[in-house]
């Protein structure tokens, strides 16, 4: 339905109207139920029908809905705080709940900024980031981010970020090199940007561990974040990890880090947090970071309307019980593995399909026009909005990027279902992006 009212994304489309939702369904009015291969944008981790988690919303509504951060404190904040920094890798102990992922960004992006004004050291003004990398559409994640597309028309507001390689070793990696080697390669051109604009000038290093809506579930090789690591320890840096899209069991471990064995210095979630639910994120930091706020001048300078909101955090907590206690979480990775399996079976050999990569319930497919030379197809024929519209009428969501190799050129769909889907609606989901593919070729 084209709407009249609501300012759309589009202002071309027509969008069904959805009404309902069933597990890994969506039902939208005329009764036409929808799998839901992408859980939205990698949000709805439980589905669209979770009962403990819309009971547990339902009591925190009858009690305290609302207050503001800078006159209270509430339970339902201070438990799922708590219970953050109790599953967070070491040392993330402290939590800023916001409302979603740019504001989660946004904020760590400001408080890397304010520790070094805290600390004596305000020259440190310069983040670096990764091209193709998304950290949030607000003004702050946007400029930190590195896909042209989504930057180039903001380009004047935005603050200077510099931008490095991707770690993409299924396009850069060359013949002779040994995946520890490229990972080394790539991840040495951190240092080089460092010392490029100064090794007492820059102040952080952003990074997805794996890389969502704008490269389609790109994962590094083994060491690539090790390195990163140890050159921003060398260097004075500050190392964020965006886990807002990968985050939260998505990739097979709570938090997504976990894989690589490596432990930022401030973390953001969102999307499987409230798991669609209630909009919710957080930003964990390092004790050290908070303890230079606290012992200097006491304010962060920071804040939102609906920080800590009783509501989401209660749903949040909800979230957590679910995924931690009830052991949803632990079978991403199996049920990761199986879903895999099955689209490499179907779409392998496929004369389009280049890439099939992913963590977890994190699958990404890389159309190419070409499988040998890897070549992508024209950005004109707008190939992953095509699966998507032809998937949607078969049924079934998958969410599209486009850009995936440089911002303009390369197409993918990022295949992200539900925790909660069942080896019968796996093969359903295959099929119908089968037949979603077919059809726009």
């Amino acid at each position: 339905m084209k709407s009249r009212f609501i300012f759309q994304r589009n202002s071309n489309a027509d969008l069904p109207i959805v009404v309902g939702g069933d597990g890994c369904y969506l039902i939208d009015k005329d009764g036409k139920r929808y799998l839901d291969g992408s859980s939205g944008a990698a949000v709805s981790c439980l589905g669209h029908s979770d009962e403990y988690v819309k009971d547990e919303i339902k009591k925190q509504i009858q009690g305290l809905s609302y207050v503001h951060s800078s006159f209270f404190t509430n339970e339902p904040a201070e438990k799922l705080a708590k219970r953050l920094a109790s599953y967070a890798p070491k040392d993330l102990n402290r939590v800023y709940l916001v409302s979603g992922g740019s504001e989660a960004m946004e904020a760590s992006i400001k408080l890397v900024r304010q520790y070094f004004l805290e600390i004596g050291k305000p020259q440190r003004r310069h983040i670096i980031a990764r091209r193709q990398s998304y950290h949030g559409n607000t003004l702050g994640a946007l400029a930190a981010g590195g896909n042209q597309w989504r930057r180039s028309q903001f380009e004047p507001l935005l603050f200077e970020t510099s931008l490095i390689s991707p770690c993409y070793s299924w396009r850069d990696q060359k013949e002779h090199e040994s995946e520890e080697e490229y990972g080394l390669r790539v991840a040495n051109q951190l240092e080089v940007e460092i010392k490029r604009i100064g090794e007492d000038k820059v102040m952080a290093f952003l990074a997805e561990p794996v890389v969502g809506a704008t490269a389609g579930a790109l994962c590094p090789v083994q060491g690539y974040f090790s390195r990163i690591r140890e050159i921003c320890n060398k260097y004075g840096v500050l190392l964020v990890f965006d886990e807002v899209m990968c985050g939260m069991g998505r990739t097979g471990s709570l938090f997504a880090c976990e894989v690589d064995g490596v432990v930022p210095d401030i973390i953001t979630i969102a999307k499987g947090l409230g798991a669609g639910y209630q909009p919710i994120g957080a930003m964990i930091c390092k004790d050290y970071i908070h303890d230079a706020i606290e012992t200097g001048s006491g304010f962060f300078q920071h804040g939102h309307t609906y920080l800590a909101h009783p509501i989401a955090a209660s749903a949040g907590n909800a979230v957590l019980d679910r995924l931690i206690d009830d052991g949803i979480a632990e079978q991403v990775n199996k049920k990761g593995m199986l879903l895999k399996e099955k689209l490499v079976s179907a779409l392998g050999q496929h004369p389009h399909v280049g890439d099939i990569r992913g963590r977890g319930l994190f699958i990404g497919l890389e159309f190419v026009n070409d499988r040998t030379s890897k070549n992508p197809f024209d950005p004109s024929l707008n190939i992953s909005q095509k699966i998507k519209k032809n998937s949607l009428l078969e049924g079934l969501l998958c969410y599209p990027g486009q850009g995936t190799i440089d911002g303009k050129k390369g197409d993918h769909i990022l295949i992200a279902p539900p925790f909660i889907i069942t080896e019968t609606e796996m093969d359903l989901l295959v099929d119908r992006l089968k037949l979603g593919i077919q059809k726009s070729f």
